[in-house]
């Protein structure tokens, strides 16, 4: 656990002295869905009807905007693989990193949604249900973002190449938290919407750290 806590501490000081990166894609998030409601007018129905889709794309967006130099800058001077020749565990080190990228995107992410919220005039229980499943499907996008960071790593082109292998695995969390989201609104019951993306989870977490693991092994032999 120290040794967590130690990498975890690492990558939140490297993240502070890179704070434009890493104030990056909470702006590209904030401008991205501001620009909406000029788009498609101010009808409040309409804003109601698309805002948990906007959000949740701009999420996704979001997420692989600043994901791509999750391992490259470790790759490049060599860090990377002396961390995996230490012996703390790949899979350790890509959980550690999944999670240092989540509590420095999808985090913020999550607590400014109420605010976008109300700028599409959504009510309150829908609100509380937008950050809900943002706080559940946001760490599957970080991790699954990790994973295509690691198969892409030293690729030329990689942010193309990890959209596209990426953005498929992340469709079914955005079906069910703009699902669970929508039933709200409707005044329907969200828990199968939930239970899916709670599951997804908790598939996430066990799969895709041993996976990016063994695609960091690769990339540094």
């Amino acid at each position: 656990m120290s040794v967590i806590g130690t990498l975890l501490a690492r990558e939140l000081r490297l993240a502070a002295r890179r704070r434009v990166e890493a104030l990056l894609p909470l702006a590209f998030f904030t401008i991205a869905v501001t620009v909406f409601p000029f788009g498609v007018g101010p009808e409040p129905q309409t804003l109601r009807l698309i805002a948990p889709g906007v959000i949740w794309v701009n999420a996704l967006l979001a997420t692989m905007l600043s994901v791509v130099q999750l391992f490259s800058g470790d790759h490049a001077d060599g860090s990377l693989e002396q961390m995996l020749l230490a012996g703390h565990g790949a899979a350790w080190i890509a959980a550690v990193k999944a999670l240092a990228h989540w509590l420095l995107t999808g985090l913020p992410l999550v607590l400014a949604s109420p605010l976008f919220a109300l700028l599409f005039g959504l009510a309150a229980d829908t609100t509380v249900m937008l950050a809900l499943t943002l706080l559940l499907g946001t760490p599957v996008l970080s991790l699954l973002g990790a994973l295509g960071a690691a198969l892409t790593l030293g690729l030329r082109s990689a942010g193309v190449l990890l959209i596209i292998i990426i953005l498929p695995l992340c469709i079914p969390g955005i079906i069910f938290g703009i699902g669970a989201v929508g039933a709200v609104e409707s005044g329907l019951s969200a828990e199968g919407h939930l239970s899916l993306l709670g599951a997804l989870l908790v598939a996430t977490v066990l799969g895709a750290p041993p996976a990016t693991a063994a695609a960091l092994r690769i990339a540094t032999e």
